[in-house]
């Protein structure tokens, strides 16, 4: 959990080496980043992640399989739908994150 103003580097850097054993990252513009790429392609993983568009020479990417990224966003903006978890009332990371998993489950049962 990192503060709003943190730029989505930090949070890459801290989680690069907990990934788990995956094929696929999909992530948006805001991971584009080489030193996250060459992370990513040490430990087998594949990027699927657009270029910045202040990039001089263009990334490749699976355009379809980045379409699929809508999913995540769904599920992102489900749990914003609650409240607590879109305004971040709980300062406390631990009482924080227990409440995603809270939401996360509801909206998984209902």
């Amino acid at each position: 959990v990192t503060a709003g103003q943190v730029s989505d580097y930090v949070g890459a850097r801290a989680l690069c080496d907990s990934l788990p054993d995956v094929d696929w990252l999909l992530g948006d513009r805001g991971y584009d980043a080489d030193w996250f790429r060459e992370a990513l392609k040490d430990k087998g993983i594949r990027a699927c992640i657009p270029g910045r568009k202040q990039r001089k020479a263009p990334v490749k990417y699976d355009k379809r399989r980045y379409k699929r990224r809508n999913r995540i966003e769904i599920m992102f903006g489900r749990l914003k739908d609650w409240r607590r978890v879109a305004t971040r009332y709980d300062r406390c990371p631990k009482v924080f994150l227990s409440v995603i998993a809270l939401a996360a489950t509801v909206i998984y049962w209902l």
